[in-house]
């Protein structure tokens, strides 16, 4: 008989969580921009190896190169012709429909999906370019942003969103330049460190396919995405459990089947919703994980 811990992990088996109307650059994982409607899984070995491609840590590499390009010659400020054009009333009128659920990250990254993928059609290397444009417009969407929460006035978060906008724009030329230089070298690394992490107890975090770098830090970059989106989890695995809950975990002994399951607060329903949500996540690593 095996002791297992159980508990509101971020994956198990083939279970998914869905993603919040919030797209993030997660400095604990890299920075990797995650989508606003991603699916993200823990795996380890056999397939999880096999899932360590080129393609998958694009997101990865575009997080990091984001970084290094925006620190070495990729920092304009945005233009005045493009603040000027930005249409702030009809981005408040949107918002006053609902205003404490208008956020003003979530909406700059909505739109820069259009524009990336527009930007990029021409792109000999598209997956790349993509990967490149989103983590520009990310890592600006949420550095203006950081400081309109759902509190502020929707003048604020409307011209917080003006303002990211018009930098990702300022820079995203650059940046795809200048990344497109970092991409094999990064490739090849990251992707070491993928075929790693699918043999180390822990494992490896997917999103929508992507290599999730967690740089060591495997607990803090959980815990970023679920900042980021928040997750109601079923869960099953092999195994056959017995056991008591208390507190949001389970301790079980366990052989054969089981299932476990556990609903995270959505943001803003309780007080400190996210942190219990972060304290209880990895509870049932140990026992949740998908082998392919």
């Amino acid at each position: 008989m095996k002791k297992l811990a159980l508990g509101c992990a971020l994956a198990l088996g083939a279970a998914f969580f869905p993603a919040r109307t919030a797209s993030a650059n997660i400095e604990s994982c890299g920075n990797i921009h995650v989508e606003a409607d991603a699916q993200c899984e823990v795996e380890v070995e056999g397939g999880c190896v096999a899932n360590c491609t080129p393609v998958a840590v694009e997101a990865a590499c575009a997080g990091e190169l984001e970084v290094d390009c925006r620190n070495s010659r990729c920092n304009v400020d945005a233009s005045a012709s493009c603040e000027a054009s930005c249409d702030i009333s009809a981005c408040q009128a949107r918002c006053e429909v609902n205003p404490g659920n208008f956020e003003c990250s979530a909406e700059c990254n909505a739109e820069a999906d259009a524009e990336c993928n527009a930007q990029c059609n021409a792109s000999n290397n598209r997956g790349e370019c993509v990967a490149s444009c989103k983590a520009t417009f990310s890592a600006q969407c949420d550095s203006s942003c950081s400081g309109t929460p759902p509190s502020a006035t929707c003048q604020a978060k409307c011209e917080a969103q003006c303002e990211a906008h018009c930098d990702a724009e300022a820079n995203v030329d650059c940046q795809i330049d200048c990344q497109s230089q970092g991409y094999v070298e990064c490739k090849t690394r990251v992707q070491g460190g993928c075929e790693v992490a699918c043999e180390e107890p822990e494992g490896a975090i997917f999103c929508d396919g992507q290599y999730v770098d967690h740089g060591n830090n495997f607990e803090e970059c959980v815990a970023g995405i679920e900042a980021a989106i928040e997750a109601s989890v079923d869960v099953s695995a092999s195994g056959t459990a017995s056991g008591s809950c208390s507190n949001g975990s389970c301790e079980a002994e366990a052989e054969g089947e089981a299932t476990a399951s556990c609903a995270m607060p959505r943001a803003g329903h309780a007080a400190g919703g996210s942190v219990l949500a972060l304290g209880l996540a990895l509870a049932g690593l140990a026992f949740a994980r998908r082998r392919r």
